[in-house]
């Protein structure tokens, strides 16, 4: 790579200026640098010629340029509560006026402020900035700004709060909850996947055992195809949601559906649920072959006058981003095959020849239209359902960091997303060689000449019927590491983006749905960020074996975990309390070929560290001495030494309560291991399903432990 220091001047400036970082810290506090080729493919994918450099001089001086070619600036962002500054531009020496016109409706003169700015020359002519105050009293919401006089512009104007904090339903409680893989939480009516009957059924359960929520993986849409990606975390979408977690026997039409209709969804019901008992990998494709075989038939049944006039209400809420998904589900049906090797016509979703494909395939856009509005009221089912049995929150929704190259967003939304670069990760302890998540970011400029409105969409929709959201890598609101493609992750680069906007209008949504913000914030962090998180009321993510006094190489102290977070003993990347206590992670990674350093002393170090565990579990009296070696009691020990900590929630695996061992995903493999497929089982490998957790001892005792400690004390 090329040192740092060597960097042409120019390019440092240009990159610097569009947000690029020319170098970071790694994992062990060393600075790395950015090679001048991974600078140049990162600048191109922001639409920055910076090839030569005589291009990158002329970029430079563009960019210099182009604020004083605008009125307004893309788009402002202010806290509540904090006045701020805009500058607005228009030929020197003339008269402009500024407004805000509300989001309500209502209109606020804006003051000018008595402060002097050089003009300058912008293509032979002399420009003046004016500077205008926004007060510190507008309330929160989407407001626009709008320039009037010798020139004239608007721009939107987001007020967001402050503070998120807690929602009123939690005040300044604690609550704990379960934290389930939905797909692998099956029950006996489920169609060999967990689906939202069982989430139905989970947060009714664990609401009656005190639980103040139910977290759930990320229900974003895969492709509506076979192979339908397994992952969670690389969807088709991040606003929609998947229809294969339709309960179909739920579906209103069902009851009015002729007779053929209602033995076709019997006889698909009765083939599916034979999986439920089996511990093999979950079979997406089955499932959702046989759930789109029933749902179509479902579709042709004509609604009620009430429903469809509900369904109307769901189509215009939605709007053109709903029409322009389902329009992609419906060709992706037809084309089976990544858009970008569609017909030319068909990879701008704005072009005619999408238009008329869309009249051609009104009927199937139709349907996948109204599979949302089903998701819609099954969703609202299941908070409904959680609410009512006590939870303070109810069901919280994980948002994933990105989305497939080839999904229904990455067509969409081509003009707001990087082209040519891919989301990963850097070097670090776990993963020596980096990460290429393969996800396209968005391009943060696009995103503020947006108003962030695909962002805005996309949080509104999915915390419509939740409680919380858990922000997978909220590090990524901050900066993210841009890969370009056909390079190593280690040769990537971070680009900076506005966390005042995006953590903001993460903090407005979740305010006005009445729901907890919470950013999974582990791995390489940045000076400053988990600050910046707590000072806006996100919590953060504590895991418990992560939290070490790493000097003293002991348990960190419960006293010195933080107050602001969700802590758990687990976490999704590695295996169940019980399989990791037994090695389960280092067998997994042995066998796969992913160990930096023998078997033997991944072994020694794991014992080791479990031991310091041990000990400091017996030296508090959370575990008696003569049980160390009792699986169901350390996994109490542990989530009781969790429940000691001052973390406002505390998460439980469903897992760790029945038993289970496998680890439901390996990071740094893809077909190597059956990442996101398979179902909960018990200690022996044995199938668990949903109806019979209820009564299970080792359950109700692991939620009653939890449920003690998390209660107030005094």
């Amino acid at each position: 790579m090329t040192a740092t220091p060597q960097l042409d001047p120019v390019l440092r400036e240009l990159a610097e200026a569009c947000s690029v970082s020319v170098e970071f810290h790694d994992w062990q506090g060393n600075p790395q640098p950015a090679s001048v080729e991974t600078l140049r493919a990162v600048l191109g994918a922001l639409g920055i010629d910076a090839s030569t450099p005589e291009a990158a001089k002329a970029a430079l001086q563009e960019l210099r340029l182009r604020p004083w070619r605008r009125v307004l600036p893309p788009c402002v962002v202010v806290r509540s509560g904090r006045a701020a500054r805009v500058p607005v531009h228009v030929a020197h020496g003339e008269p402009v006026a500024l407004s805000v016109r509300l989001e309500d409706g209502g209109t606020r003169e804006l003051r000018q402020l008595d402060v002097w700015v050089d003009p300058h020359e912008v293509d032979g002519g002399l420009v003046g900035e004016a500077t205008f105050e926004v007060p510190e009293d507008l309330p929160l919401g989407y407001h626009e700004l709008q320039a009037s006089g010798a020139a004239a512009g608007t721009a939107p104007l987001i007020v967001v709060p402050a503070y998120v904090g807690e929602p009123p339903s939690l005040g300044r409680s604690r609550a704990w909850g379960f934290t389930s893989q939905l797909y692998a939480t099956r029950s006996r009516a489920s169609w060999g996947l967990g689906d939202l009957g069982d989430l139905r059924a989970l947060a009714s359960w664990s609401g009656g055992l005190g639980a103040g929520f139910v977290l759930v993986n990320p229900l974003h849409a895969a492709e509506p195809f076979a192979p339908m990606e397994p992952s969670p975390y690389l969807p088709a979408t991040r606003r929609f949601f998947n229809p294969v977690y339709l309960r179909v026997e739920d579906v209103p039409e069902l009851a009015a559906a002729p007779q053929p209709v209602q033995e076709l969804v019997r006889r698909l019901a009765s083939e599916q649920q034979q999986a439920n008992t089996s511990p093999d990998p979950i079979d997406r494709d089955a499932t959702w072959a046989a759930k789109s075989e029933a749902l179509s038939a479902l579709h042709g049944v004509e609604r009620s006058a009430e429903r469809e006039a509900a369904y109307q209400a769901f189509l215009a809420q939605e709007g053109e981003g709903l029409v322009d998904f389902a329009t992609w589900c419906a060709i992706s049906e037809e084309q089976r095959a990544p858009w970008q090797d569609w017909p030319e016509e068909l990879r701008d979703p704005a072009s005619p020849g999408v238009a008329e494909v869309r009249d051609k395939l009104a009927r199937r856009v139709d349907y996948y239209c109204w599979l949302q509005w089903l998701l819609d009221e099954q969703l609202a089912a299941a908070q409904g359902e959680a609410c009512s049995s006590g939870m303070p929150l109810g069901i919280m929704h994980d948002l994933a960091v990105g989305v497939h190259p080839s999904s229904a967003d990455a067509w969409a939304l081509q003009s707001v997303l990087a082209l040519g670069v891919t989301v990963g990760a850097p070097p670090d302890a776990y993963n020596q060689q980096g990460q290429d998540w393969s996800q396209p970011p968005w391009r943060p400029d696009r995103l503020a000449e947006t108003g962030y409105a695909p962002y805005r969409a996309m949080l509104r929709t999915v915390l419509r019927h939740a409680g919380g959201i858990r922000v997978d890598h909220i590090l990524g609101l901050f900066r993210l590491w841009w890969v370009p493609q056909g390079q190593a992750p280690t040769e990537g680069a971070y680009v900076r983006y506005d966390p005042e906007a995006l953590v903001g209008i993460l903090a407005l949504e979740a305010q006005r749905s009445g729901a907890v913000v919470v950013g999974e914030d582990l791995g390489t962090v940045e000076p400053g960020v988990r600050d910046f998180l707590k000072e806006r009321g996100v919590l953060g993510t504590s895991i418990l074996w992560f939290e070490r006094d790493w000097d003293a190489g002991v348990p960190l102290r419960p006293e010195q975990w933080r107050e602001l977070s969700l802590a758990s003993v687990t976490t999704h990347d590695l295996p169940p309390t019980a399989g990791y206590l037994a090695g389960e992670h280092i067998r997994i990674r042995s066998e796969l070929g992913l160990l930096t350093r023998s078997v033997e002393e991944e072994r020694r170090s794991d014992e080791a560290e479990q031991r310091s565990w041990l000990d400091d579990l017996v030296r508090r009296g959370l575990l008696a001495e003569s049980a160390r070696d009792d699986e169901q009691s350390v996994v109490e020990a542990l989530h009781k030494f969790v429940v000691s900590t001052p973390a406002r929630l505390v998460g439980v695996a469903l897992p760790d309560a029945v038993g289970d061992r496998r680890a439901i995903n390996q990071p740094g493999t893809y077909r190597e291991y059956p990442n996101w497929k398979l179902p909960m089982c018990d200690g022996d490998g044995r199938p668990v399903l949903l109806d019979d957790i209820p009564g299970n001892p080792r359950a109700e005792s692991l939620a009653r432990v939890v449920a003690e400690g998390v209660a107030p004390r005094g």
